[in-house]
């Protein structure tokens, strides 16, 4: 092990990662609000109109979250509404799905995210290399 102080990055790899976030966030509301739609259509009377107010704030709270990313907390906030996407697969079994995948998708986003930060600390970005 060589004792140099490692170099920081030349760009904030971070930075790039809440632009991800940002359109993840963008991505999922758009799909969430169109969920809303193809359920209500094909499925009769399965969502109340207290199920679609609750879908529709929450792809409304996740278009506002993707705003809030560059917040410390917006990473924590967009996580919280992940818990809510799942919780709405109360109301409807495709709900619960469609939570069930971006649940999945936002843990590869986090992995990745933790082996950049590796990464960085050890200054083995290729920004970080001489």
């Amino acid at each position: 092990m060589s004792t140099e102080p490692v170099r920081p990055p030349a760009t904030d790899p971070m930075k790039g990662f809440r632009g991800v976030c940002a359109g993840l966030l963008v991505l999922e509301a758009i799909v969430v609000l169109l969920g809303v739609l193809v359920v209500a259509r094909f499925t009769e009377g399965a969502l109340n109109p207290v199920a679609i107010t609750v879908v529709l704030v929450l792809g409304l709270l996740m278009i506002v979250a993707s705003g809030l990313q560059r917040r410390p907390w917006g990473l924590g906030f967009a996580l919280v509404l992940q818990v809510g996407l799942v919780a709405t697969g109360l109301f409807h079994v495709s709900l619960l799905a469609m939570g069930l995948i971006f649940v999945l998708v936002w843990g590869m986003v986090l992995w990745m995210r933790r082996d950049v930060a590796r990464r960085m600390a050890r200054g083995q970005l290729p920004s970080q290399q001489q």
